[in-house]
């Protein structure tokens, strides 16, 4: 397969989809709208997780399963969530499948195996949580539960592309319970930060830290508090969310505690996830023309040693002096590949490598054995400089921390680049269709608004932004009054 991707200003969308499938993240699979994540793409999703994870378990939380299956009559239980998810529903109606008479070979749903209760492929996991913490909750010793799944979820999308929307998909799901209002409040926004967190310190993405308008809050959530990036093509992505869901699910499943006073109250309740669709806005945030650019944090291989000789002779002493590089790296914990294959020249070596986004780049060559030093080249950059054998380790873990930072400060100008205030609606749609990005403008707070500006430009409302300054404003479609500055933007 040729390694030459379509040019980013050519088609976005197209570049999106090669890169993902030829830097060997993903393909889709023999089921329509679903992907296969491929070793490299995964490797990617188990840096995430193991620093989400950390993150999570650190702010007192802890791992637990449910099943993929829910009853539909629980899932009716919540009336808003299950109107919310009804048209991305799998539903699975017979338990067995028996040979085709007609059709010799073949099999077909067996009409006898009707199951009693039709199942709900897990959209999403309120409704078997709260049903199940029922049973686990009864006084005020039992809260608040801090409760975080790693699943997959099923949403029957109709269009589908890699990572950022599928049939099936990859993600964490926390369920908390409270006895208090202000205390889910507070979870609610402290998992917010640490998603934020998370996304700029290890993604290198930065994020606009909001909460949903009523209309785009999560199904059954009395708020919904979102991170939101902005993608290189001017179009947002909604990143993570975090849900303040009231006393909406302690109701419709009946979960009370005792509290101190001795009173029977419905506990409160929070939900806050992130997916696989997170790699899919860490190619979009920093990939190039040449291909993936990874942030070091996150990059399944950190440093690619490439050895250039001629004989083995040359090989075996090139990778006597690796093998110190090797360790020395390895013991600075950065992950280290040397890539001594003879099937591939060195040439296709550094393009494959620079496809897949490795951030620091090795080579050692005959004059750099005879004088005791290595090239290193840096991804995000391309600039190479020539460095002693002895100072690679300390220099490499100094280049890793440096490109980190550069890679969220050059996301960061141009997500700030691309910020712009508007007082009109004129304003508004000429910085929609010819500029892209966030468009912060006054809003006059109604549903009604809200449609009709997504129906004109198909931009909507990103969020609420946390730190919007009260000021005195019109909304820019209809002149009411407006107080605040909202975040409008074309999303993913």
């Amino acid at each position: 397969m040729s390694k030459h991707l379509t040019k980013r200003a050519e088609d976005y969308s197209k570049w999106y989809n090669e890169l993902i499938v030829k830097a060997d993240l993903a393909e889709n699979s023999a089921v329509r709208g679903c992907m296969v994540i491929k070793p490299y793409g995964f490797a990617i999703w188990e840096n995430m997780q193991k620093e989400l994870d950390r993150m999570f378990k650190e702010t007192g939380h802890q791992n637990a399963y449910f099943p993929l299956f829910v009853p539909k009559s629980l899932f009716e239980a919540e009336e808003k969530n299950a109107e919310g998810f009804a048209k991305e529903c799998a539903v699975v109606t017979h338990y067995r499948l028996q040979n085709d008479p007609d059709n010799e070979g073949k099999l077909r749903v067996d009409p006898e195996a009707k199951l009693e209760e039709e199942l709900v492929v897990r959209p999403t996991s309120e409704a078997i949580i709260w049903n199940t913490y029922k049973g686990w909750i009864q006084s005020h010793r039992d809260l608040p539960l801090l409760v975080n799944q790693w699943a997959n979820v099923v949403r029957w999308e109709m269009r589908t592309r890699l990572f950022l929307r599928t049939a099936e998909f990859l993600w964490q799901e926390g369920h908390t319970a409270h006895a208090t209002k202000a205390e889910a409040i507070a979870e609610a926004k402290q998992m917010q930060e640490v998603y934020a967190t998370f996304a700029e310190e290890f993604m290198a993405m930065p994020v606009v830290k909001g909460a949903k308008s009523e209309s785009e809050r999560f199904a059954g959530a009395d708020d919904t508090l979102t991170i939101e990036a902005l993608m290189q093509d001017g179009k947002a992505l909604q990143a993570g969310t975090s849900h303040f869901l009231g006393q909406n699910f302690a109701k419709a499943f009946d979960v009370k505690y005792t509290s101190k006073e001795g009173k029977q109250e419905y506990v409160w309740a929070t939900s806050w996830g992130v997916s696989t669709r997170l790699i899919g806005g860490l190619i979009m945030t920093h990939s190039d023309d040449a291909g993936l650019v990874l942030p070091p944090k996150l990059a399944p291989i950190q440093v690619v040693i490439v050895p250039i000789y001629k004989g083995e002779e040359q090989l075996n002493a090139i990778s006597e002096k690796v093998d110190v590089i090797v360790k020395e790296l390895r013991a600075k914990g950065i992950s280290v590949k040397f890539d001594d294959r003879d099937t591939f020249r060195p040439g296709a070596k550094f393009a494959e490598y620079e496809l897949k986004g490795v951030p620091v780049r090795i080579a050692m060559g005959k004059r750099d054995l005879e004088n005791g030093t290595v090239e290193v080249a840096r991804r995000d950059t391309f600039e190479k400089q020539t460095v002693s054998r002895d100072e690679v380790a300390s220099i490499v873990a100094n280049l890793l921390e440096e490109i980190q930072e550069n890679l969220y400060n050059r996301a960061l100008t141009y997500r700030n680049d691309h910020i712009t205030e508007v007082n009109s609606f004129e304003e508004f749609k000429d910085v929609i269709e010819n500029k892209g990005g966030f468009v912060s403008a006054h809003w006059d707070g109604t549903i009604e608004t809200e449609d009709k500006i997504k129906e004109l430009t198909k931009a909507t409302i990103r969020c609420i932004p946390n730190d919007a300054k009260e000021e005195d404003g019109e909304c820019v479609l209809t002149g009411k009054p407006s107080t605040k500055r909202v975040l409008f933007a074309k999303a993913y």
